[in-house]
């Protein structure tokens, strides 16, 4: 297996909504192990196929004694107005947390690694993290879904030297995992930028 790098904000993968799996062959399944070996190794709770480059609708996750992958996911809110007030994070912003009001419970509906059909009922961490992992393999990230002065407060953050120098940080110290093989050059510069101005409303 293979530590994966995570890309971060400002890289376009990030942004562009991944494409449906349609083969599930021993190169799925070893993208999938290299996934739960890299989530583990950044100690994240969940990973998606953008955030190691991959855009493909697939993601992996461990909450507790829960561990898996999904494909082609869909999420369905179940207990209607049940609201789940935590805060999250992502490994491709690293560094911040925002509370973020999310469903208390889903239904996520997709495939294994061998194609066959999953249906999996979550509420808590668990919930968040299907919907968090769901969100960017549209290409969506848990700080576009913040809302006034919460939303300004993060891209203000994005914005400011100290995270890039944080997010640089985070890179060294990752990169002791993953050696030469890891990314994270379109961080920086005018990827970054153009990031960082789109999102600052």
């Amino acid at each position: 297996m293979t530590i994966l790098a995570v890309r971060l904000v400002g890289d376009p993968v990030l942004r562009t909504p991944a494409e449906p799996v349609t083969r599930f062959d021993d190169t799925l399944a070893k993208l999938a192990a290299d996934m739960h070996e890299t989530m583990e190794e950044v100690a994240g709770v969940g990973l998606a196929g953008p955030q190691v480059g991959v855009s493909l609708r697939i993601f992996t996750f461990h909450v507790g004694d829960q561990r898996g992958t999904v494909c082609n996911p869909v999420v369905e809110v179940l207990g209607g107005e049940e609201v789940d007030h935590g805060s999250e994070g992502c490994l491709s912003v690293p560094g911040l947390g925002f509370p973020l009001d999310r469903p208390a419970r889903v239904r996520v509906s997709g495939q294994g690694i061998d194609g066959e059909r999953l249906e999996l009922e979550a509420e808590g961490l668990l919930a968040r993290c299907f919907q968090h992992e769901t969100d960017h393999l549209g290409g969506t990230l848990y700080i576009d879904k913040l809302s006034g002065e919460e939303r300004k407060r993060a891209w203000r953050a994005i914005r400011e030297g100290g995270f890039e120098d944080n997010a640089q940080s985070v890179l060294r110290e990752r990169s002791g995992a993953v050696g030469s093989a890891f990314g994270g050059a379109t961080f920086g510069g005018s990827a970054f930028g153009a990031a960082a101005q789109g999102g600052a409303k």
